[in-house]
């Protein structure tokens, strides 16, 4: 009895320790991808404080050994170059609409094809599910034909509105598949407290959704900011994004380093900063459904 206590003893102790030692593996090895996946931004960061000649002649690693390169000239010089300053604030100018307006929009498609009644509503649905297939490269050339002859083309509006008709399409699709899962019973209270349509949607079904909402605001915001080929399509020297830009002053100058290197890491951590800030919303989102 006293040997098969103790041999019961042992098995949950080498059970407790290797379950440990699992655990610590696992939570290294995350640690250690997620610094290799983080080496190229290190690395940009480090380049952009460097002068550009200490950049011709050693790798950016070399700063650990001679921290005095790092300097902030190269941002100074960034923000004296007008075609990247003037291309970042288009950036905003392109991306918080193009956001806004597929949320705003996609929110109240979603809310009418989950629960509102109206002819033809799953025919159009289905539609609208139809162009998640489309691709933007087959729509670049007849939405350019149609934006010069309404005099779109070349300006950030028709940039936005492009964005914005590729965007709701995915946009509907999620939301109303999101807003399909608030319990009916929910909405038919609210209805019987006197709320109507539009009150039921910003007062029950905005707060549920805002998981959802925050994960739709931030893909979207994230494909517009980073997106090149409709920029370089549809806009001209006054109205290109900060893709553009940079993609210019490599053509142009190319050993610009001390202007590409702060323009293109502003141009990274941007969107990292939105997402970092929507992280928990974001996660939410993604998960939700997945546990009842």
């Amino acid at each position: 009895m006293t040997a098969t206590t103790g041999t019961t003893g042992t098995k949950k102790r080498l059970e407790w320790v290797m379950e440990k030692l699992n655990g610590g593996l696992v939570r290294a090895f995350l640690i250690v991808v997620g610094l290799f996946w983080l080496v190229p931004t290190i690395g940009l960061l480090i380049s952009s404080l460097r002068a550009p000649e200490d950049m011709s002649a050693t790798g950016w690693w070399k700063v650990f050994s001679e921290p005095s390169q790092l300097t902030f000239d190269s941002y100074q010089k960034l923000l004296e170059n007008g075609d990247i300053t003037n291309s970042l604030i288009n950036t905003v100018l392109i991306t918080v609409p193009a956001t806004v307006l597929v949320v705003v929009i996609g929110a109240l498609a979603g809310y009418a094809f989950a629960w509102m009644e109206f002819p033809g509503r799953d025919w159009w649905f289905l539609g609208v599910v139809g162009l998640l297939v489309v691709p933007v490269q087959v729509a670049l050339i007849p939405i350019a034909e149609l934006f010069g002859k309404v005099g779109l083309f070349g300006n950030i509006l028709g940039v936005i509105l492009f964005h914005v008709g590729f965007g709701l399409p995915f946009s509907v699709f999620l939301l109303r598949n999101f807003f399909a899962e608030i319990p009916r019973e929910l909405l038919e209270a609210a209805r019987l407290d006197g709320a109507g349509e539009l009150r039921l949607f910003a007062r029950v079904v905005m707060p549920l959704g805002a998981p959802a909402i925050a994960s739709l605001g931030i893909f979207q915001f994230l494909w517009v900011w980073n997106d090149m080929l409709v920029a370089l399509v549809f806009t001209n020297a006054d109205s290109q994004p900060i893709t553009v830009a940079l993609q210019t002053q490599v053509r142009q100058f190319g050993n610009n380093i001390d202007v590409l290197a702060p323009g293109a890491f502003i141009s990274m951590v941007i969107p990292l900063a939105v997402f970092f800030a929507f992280q928990r919303q974001f996660v939410s989102g993604v998960m939700a459904g997945a546990v009842k």
